[in-house]
């Protein structure tokens, strides 16, 4: 029975995944339904393993009685019995009585076997949705089995998962027992049945994670994905922004030759991927969020509403919507804007005020390249003079420079601070700015006028002034003529 019974309890262990305290306590659930099938109750039953926990020995505890007011034989023993087994036994004293399970009729052990049974099923079931309630959130590998209703039955070892219909791309196909990559989006333990392990493979989590499996910067957070947006089976756009200067967050996704956005594209089936900068400037994060297409300005129109036009070329005008639509659409998801896609002539169709109108005029003339008058009203990017490195650009954004404006009015002690622009870095930026745009500073005619202190107490006065505000005394003011000395 030893040896059988460590057999038993090491199957369960390695076979279903139960602890051995977990099998331990169902056998003796076990011992104890079939002593209370037996005897009515289990109050007085008593079971007990041996140190090696590959035996284990039932017994019922009886107090002993005098002979002659012995009652109940379920929980008592007379005297004389009770020396027999133990001599020095007295009345009131409680002593274990061997219980051999085989005596116990059918009825009984077929009860407990099927306590037995139900406490493993729930045990199983707890241990597993323990196991797999750890990994919602994560991916998992499984292998296609079958489909059911249109949803994918994925054997994931210990339990089976369900991709359902919804949550599979439309460019995937498997053949039973093809490895496939699922995020686990929801475990749940019902009351009756199996555990229900449910997957996804078109959650944008599903590609955040695979940044992560593929990309060690996100992984260790030097780059930071801040949203992604998905038609699956079509298109996916990330944005990504680094917290180190020094660092491409776009470059670093990409990878050497695109290898690593490639990896991840094929394990999407060749869904397409952009990868893009976030900015937290609107205008040029709409910019990036219409890639692959080249925006040549954004118009806010309303901020509030968070309403803009990105104005393109003619060329660009299809790139920038997508097949139908697309593009234009996950672009809106990811920036967040209600963003409108114009040609330059669409655009001055549009019912707009004349000051807007005029403000497009000025910003696109027939020139190719047309010399600009910056002022307190206009917003020139630095990004939009071509003459400034891109690199230099980038750097400039990180310290939140993004305007003409900005960078001109920067204090000699702001100017100190700036991280990773050296002084060939501004005199290149000076140079362009005085080549390229003219700084137009607001003249003004006023004139200092003159002042003087009150003879009494020392209160600034002005010259049009006939008394002290402060003290009173009353003032007059006359020119003095210097004579020049010989």
């Amino acid at each position: 029975m030893s040896n059988d019974l460590g057999d038993a309890i090491r199957s369960l262990i390695s076979e279903r995944g139960i602890s051995e305290e977990l099998v331990l306590e169902t056998i003796r659930g076990l011992l104890m339904a079939a002593y209370k099938r037996k005897f009515g109750t289990n109050d007085n039953a008593v079971v007990e393993f041996n140190e090696e926990r590959d035996n284990v020995n039932l017994y019922a505890r009886k107090v002993v009685v005098d002979d002659d007011n012995y009652y109940e034989e379920v929980s008592e023993i007379p005297l004389s019995d009770a020396r027999e087994l133990h001599q020095e036994s007295e009345i009131g004293d409680e002593i274990l009585i061997p219980i051999d399970p085989k005596t116990f009729d059918r009825i009984s052990v077929q009860t407990a076997k099927q306590k037995a049974r139900q406490d493993l099923r729930e045990i199983q079931k707890d241990t597993l949705y323990s196991e797999f309630k750890t990994k919602e959130g994560e991916l998992i590998i499984g292998y296609f089995q079958y489909e059911l209703n249109g949803d994918m039955i994925i054997d994931l070892g210990k339990v089976e998962g369900r991709l359902l219909k919804q949550y599979q791309s439309p460019r995937e196909s498997y053949r039973k027992n093809d490895k496939i990559k699922c995020y686990v989006y929801q475990v749940e333990k019902p009351e009756h049945g199996q555990l229900k392990v449910f997957l996804s493979r078109t959650h944008t989590e599903f590609v955040r994670k695979l940044f992560e499996l593929e990309i060690p910067e996100i992984y260790d957070h030097s780059i930071e994905i801040h949203k992604i947006v998905r038609e699956p089976g079509y298109r996916t756009k990330v944005a990504v922004y680094s917290h180190r200067a020094d660092l491409d967050p776009v470059g670093a996704c990409v990878g050497l030759k695109g290898i690593r956005i490639q990896t991840i594209m094929r394990e999407m089936e060749g869904e397409r991927i952009d990868v893009l900068r976030y900015d937290p400037n609107p205008i040029e994060y709409i910019k990036n969020c219409l890639s692959p297409a080249e925006v040549k300005r954004v118009i806010i129109l309303d901020e509030a509403k968070r309403s803009a036009v990105a104005v393109v070329d003619d060329s660009q005008l299809s790139l920038a919507i997508g097949k139908q639509g697309i593009n234009v659409r996950l672009a809106n998801k990811l920036a967040d804007w209600i963003i409108d896609v114009k040609t330059l002539d669409q655009y001055r169709e549009m019912d707009l005020d004349l000051e807007t109108k005029e403000a497009v005029d000025a910003l696109f003339g027939d020139a190719e390249v047309v010399d600009e008058v910056w002022d307190e009203d206009d917003e020139m990017m630095l990004s939009d003079i071509s003459e400034i490195p891109s690199e230099l650009i980038e750097r400039l954004h990180f310290h939140d420079i993004y305007t003409v404006e900005e960078f001109v009015n920067l204090s000699d002690e702001e100017i100190s601070e700036l991280q990773n622009i050296t002084e060939a870095d501004l005199d290149k930026i000076h140079q362009v700015l005085g080549d390229y745009v003219d700084i137009v500073e607001e003249e003004t005619n006023e004139v200092d006028e003159e002042q003087f202190l009150c003879p009494e107490c020392n209160f600034v006065l002005t010259s049009d002034m006939t008394s002290c505000p402060n003290c009173g005394v009353g003032l007059s003011f006359e020119e003095v003529e210097e004579e020049d000395e010989e």
